[in-house]
Order: structure tokens, then sequence, then C-alpha cells
């Protein structure tokens, strides 16, 4: 029997058991957008940009695991989802991204919204295909959901024409397609696993660098039977943050620019560095020639092409974390690390991650808030400093998950993926940490909050500047703070070194506008407000937006200056 290429469409994702997926309308997708509405199975979510729709569907996808599903229209509605599936192709997220397209006849004559999104997207996605052949259309739906989430897991684009829409075709959608030249590693290398079990079995100041790959691979369990059988500590990359329960006594804290002074010295002494799930970016290593300068090197990773593409390795191993950890438990035994464990207890101790709480608000504070009100749960940040003081202060255990932008670092994310997350777990508390930045990248996407019911608490960390790069004009750049603070207007001075009384009042009254959509509008200017204002954003049956008034010149402290060494930490 034959159907159309819009009901095989619908077939296709019933078939593999989408609820839902994440849509915006557009007159190249009208077709499938129809069939959607026949089908109550699956949950349309109407976001209120494209951008902010790809946010949405990777918030979905870290908090259930599933591959998230996302349509748009050809044109701007494409070219719109552009930074959003960057975004998931740094961070792993699996993701398929249907765009609708002119119909064939009409591709290369400069038609109305026609533009080669395949093309624009080539080098951030896993795959990227337009569907030239109504019979190929079943074939190629399959394969984005089998490249999808296999091997380095991230996002599929499927560009379908309206006329390959409309066409009649075979209805049979396939259970498995083989795809020539897509041999994901699925196995471990015993050999060379063995090798890294022995450099780590002969150290005498092991550490284990936990990156992003433990979480995507929800081997954490794993990881920490692994430390505790072996007594080697543990750090982790921001992107590896809940790897190991923040109160375990081998978890020292992340390391990298931001990093905990005992775990940047720590890697920085170490004789054996045992990476699982990393990439070793720059935010990590700093200058290459002094990242972890004593150690032999260990690099286990899902992905080929990562291994000693940044960081020289003495011994790479291709495979999954969850797979290595897996084997790697069978050999594993007690180290005496005792002594290396007390000198990094000592660098802790000589300069422990601290902010001063006595000048007023302190980020710090808002995080130990946020961690006694919301024990459990989902924590989404934006991108920018309070992304730091979240990836520093913030407790993540078994119970609590954290959702970031790591390797895209995108401002406007965490509001839009908070959102997600929500829908894709419902009966989890979700709290989203952004700053007053950030927050205006995609501030629309309360909207959407509101309308599907996706109640999360916003946590507005407002110091009225992009605080991440005031930052470095403040240490690097003699305070010539150029179109970094968000109170500045035409009046104001064009050499501005910072706020005073004649500073023009803020834009915009984020209670006011949190009001205006329906949700509850809340202030905090005093430390002991802060707690009060959690557990009534808690209580409240909408979304909460929660607006903490900081100061304009607290600092994301340590810091290592961009190409320097890890050693050479700002702490003061």
């Amino acid at each position: 029997m034959n159907i159309t290429g819009r009901k095989l469409f619908v077939k296709a994702l019933l078939e593999e058991e989408v609820d839902t997926i994440f849509a915006y309308p557009g007159g190249m997708v009208t077709d499938i957008i129809d069939e959607l509405y026949k089908t109550p199975e699956i949950k349309v979510v109407l976001p209120r940009h494209e951008q902010a729709l790809i946010h949405e569907a990777e918030g979905y996808a870290r908090a259930t695991g599933k591959t998230a599903v996302c349509l748009v229209t050809s044109g701007p509605g494409a070219t719109n989802t552009i930074t959003g599936i960057a975004d998931a192709f740094y961070d792993s997220i699996p993701l398929i991204i249907f765009t609708g397209q002119v119909s064939q006849g009409l591709i290369g004559n400069d038609a109305f919204q026609e533009v080669d999104i395949v093309g624009m997207t080539r080098s951030v996605v896993k795959y990227g295909v337009t569907v030239s052949n109504r019979d190929a259309l079943g074939r190629t739906i399959k394969m984005a959901f089998q490249i999808a989430p296999t091997g380095k897991p991230g996002p599929v684009l499927i560009d379908i024409p309206k006329d390959i829409q409309l066409a009649q075709g075979d209805s049979d959608y396939p259970s498995y397609v083989d795809i020539r030249g897509y041999k994901p590693n699925s196995s471990v290398h015993v050999g060379q696993l063995k090798k890294a079990y022995k450099l780590l079995k002969n150290a005498e100041n092991p550490i284990i660098l936990a990156g992003g790959g433990i979480n995507i691979s929800r081997s954490n369990d794993l990881l920490q039977q692994f430390a505790e059988q072996t007594n080697v500590p543990v750090v982790t990359t921001v992107m590896g943050k809940g790897s190991m329960s923040y109160d375990h006594p081998l978890y020292i804290g992340n390391c990298g620019m931001h990093g905990r002074y005992a775990a940047n010295k720590a890697v920085s002494e170490c004789d054996v560095l045992f990476s699982i799930g990393t990439r070793f970016n720059d935010r990590i290593t700093g200058d290459l020639n002094e990242f972890a300068p004593k150690a032999s090197i260990v690099h286990i990773d899902i992905d080929t092409a990562s291994i000693s593409r940044n960081v020289v390795v003495d011994v790479p191993v291709v495979c999954d974390a969850k797979a290595a950890l897996t084997k790697l438990l069978e050999w594993a035994e007690p180290k005496d690390t005792e002594d290396w464990i007390t000198r990094i207890e000592t660098w802790d101790k000589e300069h422990p991650l601290k902010m001063r709480s006595d000048l007023g608000l302190c980020p710090q504070t808002i995080m130990e808030g946020i961690n006694n009100v919301f024990p459990e749960g989902i924590v989404v940040t934006d991108v920018g400093q309070h992304q730091m003081w979240a990836g520093q202060y913030i407790n993540i255990n078994s119970k609590k998950q954290m959702i970031m932008s790591g390797g895209l670092g995108t401002m406007g994310f965490g509001f839009p993926a908070a959102i997600g997350a929500k829908i894709g777990a419902r009966d989890k508390d979700v709290v989203c940490i952004t700053g007053d930045g950030g927050m205006q990248m995609n501030m629309q996407e309360l909207a959407t909050s509101i309308i599907e019911k996706a109640n999360v608490t916003v946590c507005i960390l407002n110091n009225q500047y992009l605080g991440m790069v005031k930052q470095f004009q403040q240490l690097f750049y003699g305070k010539r703070y150029k179109i970094t603070c968000l109170r500045q207007n035409v009046d104001c001075p064009s050499d501005c070194k910072g706020p005073s009384n004649a500073c023009p009042p803020y834009v915009p009254d984020f209670v006011k506008w949190a009001e205006s959509y329906g949700a509850l509008g809340l202030r905090v200017t005093e430390p002991g407000q802060i707690e009060d204002a959690l557990r009534e954003a808690k209580a409240n049956e909408t979304t909460t937006i929660i607006e903490f008034i900081i100061a304009s010149d607290e600092l994301v402290l340590p810091m290592v200056k961009g190409g320097n060494a890890m050693s050479e930490m700002i702490l003061k």
C-alpha cells in the first residue's frame, strides 16, 4: 500500500516511540503539521523562536536520555536553528532536526525561503542530507534514528522537500538499515585498556580526570566504584561535574580555567592522568606545553578524532566510557594513595574554594541556598560567570543533575533548556541559573513555559553587566568597560570606568516582565531573603522568576588567563 511522505514521516515517529516533538510551523512543513494534528499520541511543543526550540530539545534529551526530535520550516526557520545544532554537536546531544524545503523543481532558483541548510550545517552535524527520492524517505529517517544516539551522540539533519512530503510511496518503515561507512565502535580493545590500567596500577600519584562522557554514557556509578576500588582521587571537567558525588571523599572538584586550586594542582603534580570521556579542550588544558607536565596520560574516549588531537597521550583507548569502566572493574585493586591524598587535602586547605560573604548578596550564598531548598532535581545553567559559580558551588549527586552548554558556550541556552528538561521530567524540580545578559537572549520562552505548564524556578544573577567579558576587562584591559554594561544608554560617557550614582535605571524590570506573562516575579537584595524566595518558588504552581541583585565587581576565582599554564592561577 502506498502512502504520502508526510504520513510515512508520522508513522516513522510512532515506530520510534517519539512522544514529543519541538516544532515551529511554516509553509514548507504545513503538510507535516497537518498530519501531526491527526496524531494525538505525539505531543507538539511550540516554542517562540527556533534557536530556543533546539535548546529546549537539548534540555529534553539531557533530562530523559532520549533522542529529541525537532521540526522547522525552510529558510529562516532552518537558519535560526544553526546555533543550537552547533551547541548539540559540541556537547554530544542526540537530536534529529527535520527541516522543510521548497519543492525540488525550485531548488537552486532562489525560491522564497530556500536555503541550503544541509551545506550550512555540514560541519556541525553527524549526518545531513536532503531527501531527493520518496522511496528513500523511510530509510533516511531510520538512519537518523540510528546515527544520532550511537557512537559519539550528536545532531542529524534531514531536509525534506515539499514534493517529497506529498508524493506517494511505499508505506514500509524499516526496523534497521545497514549504513555503509558508519560503524561506531562498541567493543573494548582489551590490550590497550590493560596497558592503561598497568600505568595506573604502578603510579604513585595518580588522578582520574572524568569528562562529560561519563554523564552522557550514564556510567557515574561505575566511575565511583572504580575510584573506590583503586583508591584514586577524581577531578572533573565542568561538563563532567556529577560524575562523582560532590561529597565523596575521593572527589576533589572541577579543574580547568576556573577550577578548584587543589584540582589544578593535582593535575599539575600527578604522575598518571587517567582521563575518561573528555576531549581536552583549551579551558581544561591551558598552555599545552605545561599541561600535566609530570604525567603519563591515558585517554579513553568514544571519539577516535579526539584522541591526541589536543593533548598527545601515552595510551589511547577508543571506546565508550561505560564499556571501559565495566572491564576495568574486573581488574581494579586497591592502591596505597594516602600520602598523595593528604597532599591534595593540604592544597585545598591552603586555598579553599570560598567567596567573601560579608559584602552583601554573594553568589556562593545563593548557590548554597539552592542546594538547601532543591537537594534533588535538575539544575540548568546559562553561560557566563553564574555558570562558573554554579559549577563551583552547586552540589551534584545521584539525585541531582546539571545541564549546561559547554563546548560552544551559548548564551541564551539556559532558560529554554530548563523548559525542555521540565517537559521531559515533569516529576522533577528544575532550577535555571542564568545571568541578566543570557536571560534576555531567549526571554520570550517564558510564554512557552507558561503555556506548557513547564514550571521552572529561574534564578537571575543580575550584576548589570555581561559579567564574564567584564571580568576580562577588569583584570586585563584596564577597566575599559566597552559594551558590557547593560545599563548604558546613549547619554552615558563612552569611557565608562564602572557604575556610579549617575547611571541610568536598569532595563527591563524583571519582576514586572514576569508578571506580564502570568509568572511569579520576586526580587532578592539581602542574604536573609534567599531561601524564603526559593521556597516560595518551589511551592508556586507557575514558573517563578527570582532576580538576585549582586555586586557588579564579583569575580569568578580561581582563574587562569587564557593560554597560561593551569598552575598559574589568579586567586585574589
